[in-house]
């Protein structure tokens, strides 16, 4: 009788345990999802904006943004920013220190930092 006690005790804790890291590996992916979101969001809208030396603020805002999601969104924002700068390097040519000063901007948003540190003056508030 112990024993079947027992067992039914540790059977509801390893439950427990596995329902709560079900639930973690649940919220990565869904703050994942969402920084995915947020970097495509500021993709765009700097594309929309058009607005010269605006490119670190808006990489900063990404990474930013998706990084306040939390663990996922920081992991989405880094694969993604570290994807896009490998190809940038590879295919389009712009250069090292290009790269070197955008992976500057994405860690500065990624760790926290105010993405307005790399506003350029000018750019409309909309952004």
């Amino acid at each position: 009788m112990r024993l079947c006690v027992c067992l039914v005790l540790l059977s509801f804790i390893l439950c427990a345990g596995a329902d709560s890291a079900i639930s973690r590996a649940g919220r990565f992916v869904a703050d994942a999802a969402g920084g995915a979101w947020d970097m495509f969001r500021a993709y765009k809208d700097m594309r929309e904006a058009n607005y010269k030396n605006a490119d670190k603020y808006f990489h900063a805002r990404g990474n930013y943004d998706a990084a306040q999601r939390g663990p996922g969104g920081a992991w989405a924002a880094r694969v993604i920013s570290n994807a896009r700068e490998k190809w940038q390097s590879d295919v389009s040519g712009r250069g090292a220190e290009d790269t070197r000063a955008d992976q500057e901007a994405n860690k500065w948003g990624r760790n926290g930092g105010d993405p307005n540190r790399y506003r350029p003056q000018g750019l409309p508030s909309k952004y």
